[in-house]
C-alpha cells in the first residue's frame, strides 16, 4: 500500500469489509462478536474471521482485511506450537476461513502477563490504580508503575461471559473449588499456557517485539485431549510492543508502542468513558491506520509478507466460493 492513501483509496478499502459472513447453505450458523461460525454434523466447526471490531466487549466498527490478518496471523502461530500443544485446525480454504475440529469448550480463558498493563475492566493496571494489591488470588506488592515489567510471568484467568456479558477475573483456587475444571485441568492448562507464551515470547523478540500478554481457550476433542482453539498470539488476543523503543518511552513517561487494538481502546478512552458513554464514530483514515498496524504486526512476527486480495473483488464473495470448493455438498449448483 502507497504511503499516502487518496481518500478513493480509503473509501475503495472500508467498503469492502466482510461485516456479515452468514451463509444459508451452512447448517448451525452462530455469530460471535468477531467470528462466525457453524457447525457442520461430522463434527467440523467452519470459522469465517470477519473484519468486526470489537474492544470493550462491544463490536465497535469495520476494520478493513482485519479478518485476514487474524485468520493468518492464528494460522502461523498454531503451527508454530502444535510441537507444544494439540490444537483444533484441519484445514484453511480461504485467508479468512478455517475448517476445525468441533470441541467442548473449556469454560475459562487463560489469561498469561508478563507486565502490568491495560485499559479494561478485568487487566491488571486499572485494578492496581484502583489501590488493589490482591488479584486474581495473586499478591502485587507496592510501589508498581503502569507497563513495568512483572517480577514473574503469572496467570490472571476468567470465566467466559456470555456474548454482550463481561470476563470476569477469577482466581486458580476458585475455579477448581467451582468446579468449573479439575485440580489435574487446571494444572494441565496452567503448564501448557505458561509453555505456548514462552514460545511466542521467544519468536517475537526474535523480531524486535515484546509479547506482553495474551489469552488462550481451550476444549476437550473426542479423545478426551486438551486442546488449543479460537485463535494464538493474534492482535486481537495479545499485546505487543516495539522492543527498541520500550525503555525510551518508558522513561519519558510515554505509552510503548503497540501493534495490537491497544491503539483503538487508548483512542476511545481518550474521547470518552466506554463503559458509560456513547463510543463515537471512528473515522475512515482511523480506521486504515489501524489495518496498517495489523498488517505490520502479522509481516513482524511471521517474517513474511502480507498477500493483499483483490480490492476489486467482494471479500465476502471470495468466501463464499472458497467455501463453494471446499464443502460443495453444501453448496448445490
Amino acid at each position: 500500500m502507497a504511503a499516502v492513501m487518496t481518500e478513493a483509496d480509503i473509501k475503495n478499502l472500508t467498503g469492502n469489509c466482510l461485516i456479515d459472513a452468514e451463509f444459508p447453505e451452512l447448517p448451525n450458523f452462530y455469530r460471535g462478536k468477531v467470528r462466525d461460525a457453524y457447525d457442520l454434523p461430522d463434527g467440523r466447526r467452519v470459522m469465517i474471521a470477519t473484519d468486526r471490531q470489537s474492544a470493550f466487549d462491544k463490536v465497535l466498527a469495520a476494520v478493513p482485511l482485519k479478518g485476514q490478518v487474524l485468520n493468518q496471523t492464528a494460522r502461523f502461530w498454531f503451527e508454530k506450537t502444535a510441537d507444544i500443544c494439540a490444537n483444533h485446525v484441519i484445514d484453511y480454504p480461504d485467508p479468512n476461513v478455517i475448517i476445525s475440529k468441533k470441541l467442548d469448550m473449556l469454560p475459562v480463558e487463560m489469561v498469561v502477563r508478563d507486565y502490568i498493563t491495560g485499559s479494561t475492566s478485568t487487566s491488571i493496571w486499572p485494578m492496581y490504580a484502583r489501590g488493589e494489591r490482591m488479584m486474581y488470588g495473586l499478591k502485587f506488592p507496592d510501589g508498581l508503575s503502569k507497563n513495568q515489567k512483572l517480577p514473574a510471568t503469572i496467570l490472571t484467568p476468567t470465566t467466559k461471559a456470555e456474548q454482550g456479558d463481561h470476563d470476569a477475573p477469577i482466581s486458580a483456587a476458585d475455579i477448581v473449588q467451582q468446579g468449573l475444571l479439575s485440580q489435574e485441568q487446571w494444572d494441565r492448562l496452567a503448564q501448557l499456557s505458561h509453555a505456548i507464551f514462552a514460545r511466542g515470547r521467544e519468536i517475537a523478540a526474535q523480531n524486535g517485539l515484546i509479547l506482553v500478554d495474551t489469552k488462550y481457550e481451550f476444549g476437550v476433542d473426542e479423545n478426551g485431549t486438551i486442546t488449543l482453539a479460537d485463535e494464538v498470539h493474534t492482535p486481537d488476543s495479545s499485546r505487543y510492543w516495539k522492543a527498541a523503543s520500550y525503555q525510551e518511552r518508558i522513561a519519558g513517561g510515554q505509552e510503548p508502542e503497540s501493534l495490537d487494538k491497544e491503539f483503538l481502546r487508548l483512542w476511545i478512552t481518550e474521547r470518552c468513558d466506554p463503559y458509560k458513554d456513547p463510543i463515537p464514530d471512528i473515522p475512515p483514515e482511523t480506521l486504515v491506520e489501524f489495518s496498517n498496524k495489523y498488517i505490520a504486526l502479522f509481516e513482524t512476527v511471521t517474517g513474511l509478507t502480507f498477500r493483499r486480495p483483490d480490492i476489486n473483488m467482494s471479500v465476502r464473495d471470495r468466501v463464499r466460493e472458497n467455501l463453494r470448493r471446499a464443502l460443495p455438498d453444501y453448496f448445490k449448483g
